[in-house]
Formats: structure tokens, sequence, C-alpha cells
């Protein structure tokens, strides 16, 4: 039991220094948004801004539509970069992808996914259909 209210404790004092930050505090709440983690284990390193969680990852980040699980998870708090690692499967807005490690560069909206040696990153992106009405010709019959 003790070693969990140090854990908390621990990532409770990592969250304060992080938003205590003068540039965490210069920003106002329209550019915070929150991203929620859960797992087996996590830890949090106050002078690097380093949180690793561990064991049936699960990451929610409403702002950018994202849901994400893994073996790992590492947030870079001071490079707004999350890396994801072990069995990666991310949605998002309904697209999805799986890989080995995944990286989400957050402030560019972009992935960088790597697959395990001799397998392929999958993807499954929702195309849009176009108009029907606007992109054929309306056939008349005489």
């Amino acid at each position: 039991m003790n070693k969990y209210w140090t854990l908390l404790s621990g990532c409770l004092i990592f969250l304060g220094g992080i938003f205590s930050s003068s540039s965490i505090l210069a920003q106002s709440s329209q550019d915070t948004n929150p991203m929620t983690v859960q797992s087996d284990t996590q830890e949090a390193n106050s002078v690097t801004g380093v949180v690793t969680a561990r064991g049936h990852v699960q990451v929610f980040y409403p702002a950018r539509n994202l849901q994400a699980t893994s073996a790992q998870a590492q947030y870079f708090s001071k490079e707004h970069r999350l890396v994801l690692t072990g069995n990666v499967y991310a949605l998002q807005e309904g697209n999805s992808m799986r890989a080995e490690t995944m990286t989400y560069l957050i402030d560019e909206g972009r992935f960088l996914a790597v697959p395990n040696n001799n397998q392929q990153v999958q993807s499954i992106y929702l195309v849009k259909n176009k108009d029907q009405n606007s992109t054929t010709e309306k056939i008349k019959v005489p």
C-alpha cells in the first residue's frame, strides 16, 4: 500500500511542478487540453519532464479525438511528443493505425509509425465518397 501512495505522491508532485512552471502559468486555460493515460504503473521525472506508463496503456486525448493502446507510453512534456511502444493501436476520427512503435507529434498533429522486423504498419482510412449527384452526369431517357 505504501508503494502506491509513494508513486501517487511522486506523480502529483511532478504534475504540480509542470503546472506551476512559468510557461504554463502564462497560458490561458484555452491553451491546455487534458490527456488521460491509464496503465498498470506510471512514473514521472520532474527534471526531464517525461512521464512513463507501462502495462495495458490506454491514452485518451479528446482535443484531437485520439484514443490509443500500447504496452508502454512515454509523454515528453517539453517536446509535446507521445511515444507508444508494443502492439500499438491508435484511432483518430475513425481512421486507425497499428504498429510496433508510434510517435505522435502533438503540435504538428502527425504520426510516425514503425513496424516490427519483417512486418508492416497497417492503416485504415475512412475515405468520403463525393456527392454522386455532382460528379456523375444524369442520363436523359428519350
